[in-house]
């Protein structure tokens, strides 16, 4: 069985009339929600056909893309190396994972760590 290492990542002003929408529309399925202490969503999942897209409130963002690696700290100073502008050094997440963050020579967000959903 092939792992799923890449996760497209897409913010709205409403998640959660984004996900209700979403489920209508092209039939996705809400796998996980999570909010803070004000009901605003946080990190969210969506799936469908074997296939999972993370939601957040961010819509400043638009797109990102989210990718899970083994070694996230070999993996920024290689980055690192290659020029990307580092937005977050390698951190430990709350929720278990080692993440970083990147743009790319676009200006592109990436995100790196070891959360598999």
């Amino acid at each position: 069985m092939t792992r799923r290492t890449v996760y497209p990542i897409l913010g709205y002003a409403d998640p959660i009339a984004a996900i209700a929408w979403l489920e209508k529309a092209f039939g996705f399925a809400s796998r996980e929600v999570h909010t803070d202490g004000q009901g605003r969503v946080v990190h969210a999942e969506i799936e469908a056909d074997g296939g999972l897209v993370m939601i957040g409130c961010r819509p400043e963002a638009g797109g990102e893309v989210y990718v899970a690696v083994d070694d996230p700290d070999a993996h920024h100073d290689r980055a690192r190396a290659a020029g990307a502008e580092i937005t977050r050094p390698p951190h430990d997440t709350d929720y278990g994972s080692r993440d970083y963050s990147a743009r790319d020579l676009e200006g592109h967000a990436w995100h790196f760590g070891t959360y598999r959903p």
